[in-house]
C-alpha cells in the first residue's frame, strides 16, 4: 500500500462511519489525507515518488490509528493532531478554540479589496479572536500594520499568543481579555469579527464534532443575534473616520437583514466558499444603534 492507498482506505472508513465534516476539510478524502500525512510525517509539498512508494505495515497501522480515533471521538481532526492550516499557514490548536475555517481568510488573502486600500490599513482589530489565527494571518499579510486581538476566554488567549510567538509576530500583535471590545483607546482602520452566533435550537441539534469546541465560542442566544446586535450597536466607535467593519454572521444573515431592514448590507461573495460576511463602513453604523432603529 501507498499513500494513495491509504487516503482511499481511510475515507471510506470515514464516510462509512457518517462523520462530520466542517472542520478545514469537508469532504472524507481530504480529511483522511490531513490525517495519513500526520501520522506519516509526511507535508503537503512531498514529493511524488513518496506518495506512491510502499509503505511499511507499521506505517500503515499508524494511519489505521489515527482514523481510528476520528471515527471513536467524533472530535474535529485539528484538536486530535494539535494543529491545523488557515490561510495558508499552520496553527496550533486545542479545545479552548474554534477550529479555524471562517472566509475570511480570503478576504485577509485579497487585502479587504476592494473595500479598503491596503496601504491605508495600519491598525486593526480582531473582535473574539480564539486562537488568534485571523489576527497573525493579518499580521502577516499586513507587515506595516499593528493589529489587536481580543477575547473573553483566557484559555482562548493561551493558544492565541503561543501563535502568536510562533509565527514570530508577537511585536505586532497585541492581545486583550475582553467581552468583545478591548478598552485601548486605539481608533482601527479595519475591524474584523467572526463571533458567536449560533442560535440555541441550532446549537442543540449541531453534530458532535461542533459540542466538541467551546460552547461560548458558538451559541449567542435564542436567535444568535446577541454578540452581533452588540458589535453593531459599538464598533462604530472604535473605526477611524474612513475605517470598515467586516462582520460574519454565517447562516444568521436573512435573521439579521429582518432585524436591520433599512441596513445596506453589504454581503461579500467568496470564490472559494462561505456565506454571511457584510461589510458596513463607519458612517452607516452610526446610522444605528440596535433592531428597534432598523
Amino acid at each position: 500500500m501507498n499513500v494513495f492507498d491509504v487516503v482511499a482506505m481511510g475515507a471510506e472508513r470515514l464516510e462509512e462511519a457518517d462523520v462530520y465534516f466542517g472542520h478545514g476539510t469537508d469532504n472524507a478524502s481530504d480529511e483522511a489525507l490531513f490525517l495519513s500525512l500526520h501520522a506519516l510525517g509526511y507535508s503537503y509539498d512531498m514529493s511524488e515518488d513518496l506518495l506512491s512508494a510502499e509503505l511499511s505495515a507499521d506505517q500503515v497501522l499508524k494511519v489505521s490509528q489515527w482514523i481510528d480515533k476520528r471515527i471513536s471521538t467524533r472530535k474535529p481532526a485539528a484538536y486530535l493532531t494539535g494543529y491545523t492550516w488557515f490561510c495558508g499557514y499552520k496553527f496550533l490548536t486545542d479545545e479552548n478554540t474554534l477550529v479555524p475555517r471562517s472566509p475570511f481568510a480570503e478576504l485577509v488573502l485579497n487585502f479587504f479589496e476592494p473595500w479598503c486600500v491596503p496601504d491605508n490599513i495600519k491598525h486593526v482589530l480582531e473582535v473574539g479572536t480564539g486562537g488568534g489565527c485571523i489576527a497573525i494571518a493579518i499580521a502577516k499579510q499586513f507587515n506595516n500594520a499593528l493589529v489587536d486581538a481580543s477575547d473573553i476566554s483566557e484559555l482562548a488567549l493561551v493558544v492565541a499568543k503561543n501563535n502568536a510567538d510562533y509565527h514570530k509576530v508577537a511585536n505586532q500583535v497585541e492581545f486583550y481579555c475582553a467581552d468583545l471590545f478591548p478598552d485601548t483607546g486605539k481608533k482601527y482602520d479595519v475591524i474584523v469579527s467572526n463571533p458567536p452566533y449560533v442560535p440555541r435550537d441550532v446549537y442543540d441539534e449541531l453534530p458532535a464534532e461542533y459540542h466538541a469546541e467551546p460552547k461560548q465560542a458558538l451559541l449567542a442566544g435564542q436567535d444568535g443575534l446577541d454578540c452581533v446586535t452588540r458589535i453593531l450597536d459599538h464598533a462604530y466607535e472604535f473605526l477611524s473616520d474612513k475605517g470598515m467593519l467586516f462582520l460574519e454572521v454565517g447562516e444568521i444573515w436573512r435573521e439579521l437583514e429582518v432585524a436591520y431592514p433599512s441596513v445596506p448590507f453589504t454581503w461579500i461573495e467568496f470564490a472559494r466558499g462561505g456565506e454571511g460576511v457584510f461589510v458596513l463602513s463607519k458612517e452607516q453604523l452610526i446610522s444605528l444603534r440596535s433592531p428597534e432603529k432598523g
